[in-house]
């Protein structure tokens, strides 16, 4: 990827505090999280790999989406222990480019998997006995490979022209990672054309996903609401609670970030919430999928002495 002319060669994180106390304080419940995280996500991928009863669409979406999580998580946190512990702040224009390349994309591809993961509980829902020939494994690899591919792709575009940017202003980036709209008031020259671009990608990135989603929960209404029985109706809300849960937060997070762009707008406030995304979220998501369901937790004493 071609770099224009700039004035700066690295960027300076600020994270969350200079107060040594607290940065170690924060440094110990990152680590905790992330090691949640990883131990999680990589259990509940073992569990899906090993046991034959998790081997359906279901339980292969969740377990891309544990991966996804997983890489995700890791794009973040082993560079803030390092600032949390460390006098360098520093992070290299390169190092800062792959970070946001990789956020972008990842956070991106987990708005595609989760409208995936919509529509698979509308099939399951909606056409129980022809569940396993419709979502065929072709057919789950294929959605999540183009989840993938559109998250990249789009996250490509931005990254492309957010680093063709000048940064001829103060090379400080009052967060604890390189994110969009930090970089952008580093920036210099015209910006109206950006503008323009952040809302398209918004759009077809995290809008056309939530609208799927929505889509698919309201057909799953329609069905749902079709059976006779309560006990029928309770059995089929409950599958997609999981799900739910996890649209609602990841969704509720960074739409609220992102989906108005504003030039001056609380740095405290918005660290907080992109924290709860980037880091708290990864670690949740095997929490929301496990807790409540019995299959997982079946696997889990079977595998365990």
């Amino acid at each position: 990827m071609e770099r224009s002319n700039h004035t700066v060669t690295e960027f300076i994180l600020l994270g969350f505090t200079t107060d040594p106390g607290m940065q170690l304080g924060l440094f110990v419940v990152f680590l905790g999280v992330y090691s949640l995280t990883v131990v999680g996500n990589s259990t509940l991928i073992m569990l899906i790999c090993n046991d034959s009863r998790l081997h359906t669409p279901m339980y292969f979406f969740i377990g891309n989406l544990s991966f996804l999580d997983l890489w995700y998580s890791s794009v973040y946190t082993p560079k803030i222990l390092v600032t949390c512990i460390s006098e360098d702040k520093s992070m290299s224009f390169a190092g800062c480019l792959c970070q946001f390349f990789f956020s972008a994309g990842l956070a991106y591809s987990e708005c595609y998997l989760l409208a995936a993961m919509a529509f698979d509980r509308y099939v399951a829902i909606s056409k129980p006995l022809l569940y396993a020939r419709a979502m065929s494994i072709k057919l789950c690899a294929l959605l999540v490979a183009v989840s993938y591919f559109g998250g990249f792709i789009n996250s490509s575009i931005i990254t492309k022209k957010t680093f063709s940017f000048n940064f001829c202003h103060e090379n400080i980036i009052d967060d604890f990672f390189c994110d969009l709209l930090p970089l952008v008031k580093l920036a210099c020259g015209e910006k109206g054309s950006y503008k323009f671009l952040m809302y398209f990608l918004l759009a077809s990135n995290v809008i056309c996903p939530a609208v799927l989603i929505l889509a698919s929960y309201l057909f799953i209404i329609a069905t749902v609401l079709r059976i006779s029985s309560s006990q029928g109706r309770l059995k089929a809300f409950s599958t997609c609670s999981s799900h739910l849960t996890s649209v609602t937060l990841y969704y509720g997070s960074i739409l609220y970030i992102y989906a108005l762009p504003r030039s001056s707008y609380s740095f405290d406030t918005d660290k907080i919430v992109s924290t709860f995304y980037t880091v708290v979220f990864p670690m949740l998501n095997p929490m929301i999928y496990s807790l409540r369901n019995k299959d997982v937790k079946e696997a889990l004493k079977k595998l365990l002495p």
